[in-house]
């Protein structure tokens, strides 16, 4: 049986607790190494008397040098590295095998609440599947376990014990004529036929019940078959010889190489005599008993001490599973309240006298003492940006004309009164950088995009063969401009709206034809202004302005849209179905006629009209249609720069 000695080192006080173990014989080292201790011991002794009282001074000469010779060969035996290293692989070992010890009661708990009714038929397959669980492991104990076979030699003891019955014993001696292999497994497969009958007589609920009895069923028969594969295969034969033979020619050289000789003879190391060699003792002591260790814990189901004790587990296992099945089945205390109903859950439990010692308050983390002074608890604040991201998106082709060496955009400006540093243009401040957001990035892409769609966009307004699909390509490309100048929404604090207040007006734009407003909320549905992105109006008259000037500055033609519409009709000949009304999309787009572009603050306070010399001022809406009612035509073209 294993001997348990926790008790005695619960608590370790001054010089230690092992010192208690010392004096104790079962299960200690000496009781393993004593016989060895005094066999070495006498044969040592035997060649010392030799040495000292028999030999003549010419046979003690050879004496001396042959101990010499074997002290200094037998320290290049690695004795420690080999000894250690086999002794950890037998204690893992040691333990792996008891944690595969099956146990019945998780199985007897699910057999217990699964397998229902009082009656006596459900009682009896309860019963019957523990006591097949409890077979399957005996069956397996008998096998590795001396202790187990000495105590069940036969079927015929199995059956007096009350493991099984006599018509059991009749199919396994059947099957033992038919084959050798091991057939513990037998009793786990009338265990899992037993659980079926049972779901199909209704006594199981549930398929999943089944499947976790079956389940478990499995768990424990695997555990067996381990039991049975460490028993099987052992440590290699050739690791255990050679650390046998390493021990035990290591100590037969220190028979002769740990004498101590005649200190008149001057040898190197030998300038001391003694009767009792007391380290070499100890020597062999701690070495040979490393050696017992592993050779007692090698096979942990014999007869020595540190054991399992088998015997006591096949007595354990039947009786729990019993009791679990069949005495404890559906039986539980009265459900009452316990005493801490009112208060959900106890603050403290109580202490006696003797454990009052032992209270601790509840642990606390690491910085559970760092306290931060109130000076230093304050955020701090967040950089405050200066130049507004969205005018400077709107002035991007300000910067570009500038650096491009064309300055009359600036001369705009200054004749409308508007200040440079409005824009960020040769401002004295540094313009801090930053980190470019999405919206930005979306932006610079659809404005590339647009000026490269707009420089083929071609328009002669007095042709008269342009169709509706390119008319209808045209307004798409410009409002695609329109939206690549107004797609830049930053958030902006009220200090910025107050010392700019353009920026409203011209947020306002964009929020209006992205459907949403400057406070965050969704727009008025009902407007007019914000109908949804899909939805057109069919009603709405289609308005076209076109202002042509010569170069002084003069207005040489001025054109309404109904007025463009019937000479291009009248021109064409083609009149629109009225079934095939024109869609109008709230998308606007403005686009000079010359490689200028005048920034959407100009343009919301209608500085367009004045110093552009021959430029044409286009103000649109898109027309969407069905495609296959227009017609197209190559001959009208004026050529437009975004």
């Amino acid at each position: 049986m294993t001997i348990t000695y926790t008790s005695q080192v619960a608590t370790c006080r001054g010089f230690g607790c092992f010192w208690k173990l010392l004096f104790r014989w079962k299960g200690s080292i000496y009781k393993l190494v004593w016989p060895e201790l005094l066999v070495y011991t006498i044969v040592y002794y035997l060649f010392n008397f030799l040495y000292r009282f028999v030999l003549s001074d010419d046979q003690k000469r050879i004496f001396e040098n042959v101990s010499v010779f074997c002290q200094y060969f037998s320290d290049l035996i690695p004795l420690s590295f080999v000894l250690g290293f086999y002794v950890s692989i037998v204690v893992q070992r040691w333990w792996e095998q008891y944690m595969t010890i099956p146990w019945p009661d998780s199985l007897a708990l699910f057999v217990s609440t699964s397998i229902h009714g009082q009656d006596e038929r459900s009682r009896l397959m309860r019963r019957t599947v523990m006591r097949y669980v409890n077979l399957t492991e005996l069956l397996t104990f008998i096998m590795i376990s001396p202790t187990v076979k000495k105590r069940f030699p036969t079927l015929d003891h199995l059956v007096e014990a009350g493991f099984m019955t006599t018509n059991e014993q009749k199919i396994f001696d059947a099957l033992d004529a038919k084959t050798s292999h091991p057939k513990y497994w037998m009793p786990l497969v009338w265990a899992g036929s037993i659980i079926t009958r049972a779901r199909k007589e209704g006594r199981i609920r549930d398929d999943f019940a089944v499947k976790t009895i079956i389940d478990e069923i499995n768990r424990f028969r695997g555990l067996c078959g381990g039991l049975l594969s460490y028993d099987w295969i052992s440590i290699p034969l050739v690791y255990t010889q050679v650390v046998t033979l390493a021990v035990y020619s290591f100590f037969l050289a220190t028979i002769m190489g740990r004498q101590f000789l005649d200190p008149k003879q001057n040898l190197d190391k030998y300038n001391v005599d003694f009767y009792v060699p007391v380290f070499t003792f100890l020597q062999f002591f701690f070495y040979m008993g490393w050696l017992k260790v592993a050779e007692s814990l090698v096979n942990p189901f014999g007869e020595d001490d540190d054991d399992f004790e088998v015997n006591w587990l096949v007595d354990r296992n039947l009786q729990v599973s019993y009791l679990i099945v069949d005495e404890m089945h559906c039986e539980h205390p009265e459900l009452i309240q316990d005493m801490y109903w009112d208060e959900v859950f106890p603050q403290e439990l109580p202490y006696t006298i003797a454990s009052e010692a032992y209270r601790r308050e509840p642990p606390q983390g690491s910085t559970a003492n760092i306290e931060v002074p109130e000076t230093e608890q304050e955020f701090l604040p967040m950089m405050e940006e200066e130049v507004d991201e969205g005018i400077d998106a709107s002035m991007s082709c300000l910067k570009v004309d500038m650096e491009n060496g064309e300055s009359k955009a600036i001369d705009i400006l200054k004749k409308k009164g508007i200040s440079n540093s409005t824009y960020g243009i040769a401002s004295s401040q540094p313009i801090p950088s930053r980190k470019p957001s999405m919206l930005s990035m979306l932006w610079h892409r659809m404005k590339s995009e647009s000026h490269d769609n707009v420089r083929h966009l071609t328009v002669r307004p007095n042709a008269s063969t342009t169709s509706f699909r390119q008319r209808r390509q045209r307004d798409l490309r410009r409002s695609s401009s329109r939206m690549s100048t107004s797609s830049q929404v930053t958030s902006r604090s009220p200090e910025t709206f107050a010392r700019n207040p353009t920026i409203a007006t011209q947020d306002s734009a964009i929020f209006r034809m992205s459907d949403l407003s400057l406070d965050g909320q969704t727009p008025d549905v009902s407007s007019p202004r914000h109908k949804g992105r899909n939805s057109y109006d069919y009603d709405e008259p289609i308005l076209i302005k076109i202002k042509r000037r010569d170069k002084d500055g003069h207005v040489i033609l001025s054109q309404s849209s109904d007025d463009f519409e019937s000479t291009n009709e009248s021109s064409r000949g083609h009149i629109l179905p009225k079934h095939k009304k024109p869609r109008l999309n709230k998308i606007y787009s403005e686009h000079t006629m010359n490689s200028e572009t005048i920034s959407p603050v100009d343009r919301e306070y209608g500085h367009t009209d004045k110093g552009l010399g021959s430029n044409a001022s286009i103000r649109t809406s898109i027309f969407q249609g069905d495609g296959d009612d227009f017609l197209s035509s190559d001959e009208d073209k004026t050529v437009v720069d975004s």
